[in-house]
């Protein structure tokens, strides 16, 4: 009995093999999926990571003998950012949804510190996509479009020498979300000697770094052989064209250089053959890899929501007791919120209440002092009105006295005297008037008003006599 369940399932131990008597029929299973998988369909999605320029268009479509609608991107961009492009294709009676994703701007800006981060975005967005879909009340996985990627083919620049930082730091964040596959873009501009150096370099930078990159499986004995020695041409160094140039008597894809041809499908002359059948013999296992990246970003993030499959006493919990009890937590936390807001409520209340409490006693006093003031300057105003009527009327007394004594006085009549002007001959005398104001002295006595008269009256006789006699 030992030895009948040493080859069996950790799931399926205690479980007894029988052998049938007759056939039943359900090793028609296998058919049954794979109809249903050809009728439905296979997604497979694909990121592409490299600078601008490197060949990551010309590759997808090398790989997929596809021409893709591919439209050049700018080396002056201020931040690096992703372009995601969905295509059927169909092969045999097979359908496959291959979704491409090519980063933009990538290593183009100044400071490139941060330049995995939206890399980094990208993937755990697609990530919280699948898992809110998982989370509904009513899903509908059958039938919805998985963007999580798959793969990722990091693109390195050809320099022969070692890879940039900005290499290390993007696959190192990378490599526990995502299937990592390096490769040399644009390999036919270095030579196969300084090649050879550049992939022994690169891994054992990445060995040294920490940075796990996808290893073919070697656990199925039907592909253990190949994936074996596949193992041992990463990175794969490929050259990507959908140019096609006639060598001899057959139209190849190729490069056309002045020194040569470079054979795009040749596999002494780069790794694009042996890129596109690993991904095509691996694909399904590329899936099951990337639902265990799923798996442990969502374990991370039912334990920050405070779900867990044990309890405080090492006991198994259902779903629902974790839901009840994180709702009667979320109910506890809410009410000591609300009593804080509350507090802080009143709290605010009674600090404005004091605050215009004192305020309206300021203005108060304010108003106080205004009234006193008001009532000090009525009282000023008064007595300075009493004074002035006062001194109206004494004006107005004297302006009477005084037009009552003006009327009795006569006014001054103006005084004619002729004066010769010389004896020459038809010279007429020419008068000369004078006037003599009048003063107006207040009151005069009459006796004096009159003496002065009589003085004038002899001034003028005499001014008279003194002209004649002139």
């Amino acid at each position: 009995m030992a030895a009948s369940n040493a080859g069996r399932h950790p799931q399926n131990v205690g479980c007894r093999t029988l052998s049938l008597s007759a056939h039943v029929g359900f090793d028609s299973l296998p058919d049954q999926l794979v109809r249903k998988s050809i009728k439905h369909g296979f997604c497979f999605n694909i990121l592409c990571i490299g600078e601008t320029g490197i060949g990551k268009s010309a590759l997808m479509s090398s790989l997929f003998n596809t021409n893709f609608d591919n439209s050049p991107s700018t080396h002056f961009l201020s931040s690096v950012r992703l372009r995601t492009q969905t295509y059927e294709l169909q092969e045999s009676n097979v359908l496959l949804k291959l979704t491409i994703v090519k980063t933009l701007g990538f290593g183009d800006q100044v400071n490139k510190a941060d330049s995995y981060q939206p890399i980094v975005d990208y993937v755990d967005a697609q990530f919280e996509a699948y898992l809110e879909e998982e989370l509904k009340v009513i899903r509908s996985l059958f039938s919805y479009h998985d963007t999580r990627i798959h793969v990722c083919l990091y693109f390195i620049s050809p320099t022969g020498r070692s890879l940039k930082t900005i290499d290390l730091l993007t696959m190192r964040n990378l490599d526990s979300k995502v299937n990592i596959i390096p490769v040399i873009g644009k390999a036919d501009s270095i030579s196969k000697t300084e090649l050879q150096e550049f992939k022994k370099k690169i891994m054992s930078e990445l060995v040294s770094n920490g940075i796990r990159i996808y290893q073919f499986p070697t656990d199925d004995e039907t592909v253990s052989g190949i994936n074996t020695m596949t193992n041992g041409y990463l990175p794969f160094a490929v050259v990507g064209s959908m140019e096609k140039v006639k060598v001899g008597n057959k139209m190849v894809r190729a490069r056309q250089y002045p020194w040569g041809i470079v054979k795009v499908e040749n596999e002494s002359h780069c790794d694009t053959i042996k890129l596109r059948r690993m991904l095509c013999t691996n694909m399904e296992d590329l899936r099951e890899k990337t639902r265990a990246y799923y798996e442990s970003y969502r374990c991370c993030r039912l334990e920050k929501l405070g779900c867990r499959d044990i309890g405080p006493e090492n006991k198994s919990i259902s779903l629902q007791e974790v839901v009840e009890a994180k709702r009667l937590e979320f109910c506890l936390e809410k009410e000591e919120k609300e009593k804080k807001i509350k507090q802080q409520f009143m709290q605010k209340v009674n600090k404005k209440a004091a605050v215009l409490e004192e305020a309206e006693q300021q203005v108060l006093t304010k108003f106080e002092r205004l009234m006193l003031t008001h009532q000090e300057e009525k009282l000023k105003l008064g007595e300075k009105k009493k004074i002035l009527e006062d001194e109206i009327a004494q004006f107005i007394e004297k302006k009477a006295i005084t037009e009552s004594i003006l009327s009795q006085v006569s006014v001054s009549t103006p005084v004619v005297s002729l004066k010769t002007q010389g004896l020459q001959k038809n010279q007429d005398f020419q008068p000369e008037v004078q006037c003599f104001c009048v003063r107006d002295e207040g009151t005069v006595n009459v006796g004096e008003q009159s003496e002065r008269e009589s003085e004038k009256e002899k001034l003028e006789k005499e001014n008279s006599s003194r002209e004649f006699q002139e």
